[in-house]
């Protein structure tokens, strides 16, 4: 696994941990507010690397030096 697809599933296990947390309602505000602080942070980390990694599939699905062609992604 490389370093960016081991950094963008750890941060998604936090991320989804932040979100359990805050959806029990138990948290005190304060906490709360940084708990959704560092989640905001984390989605916009994963927002990039999944931007990156669709970069660089573009990359390699390229036809030719001038065309590229991007093709959905179907994990079946």
């Amino acid at each position: 696994m490389s370093k960016s697809s081991a950094n963008f599933e750890e941060s998604l296990q936090k991320l989804e941990t932040l979100v359990k947390n805050l959806e029990t309602g138990t948290l005190p505000l304060e906490d709360a507010l940084t708990a959704f602080q560092e989640g905001v942070g984390l989605v916009k980390q994963c927002q990039t690397l999944l931007s990156q990694a669709e970069q660089k599939v573009e990359i390699l699905t390229k036809a030719n030096a001038d065309t590229v062609e991007t093709k959905p992604f179907n994990p079946e």
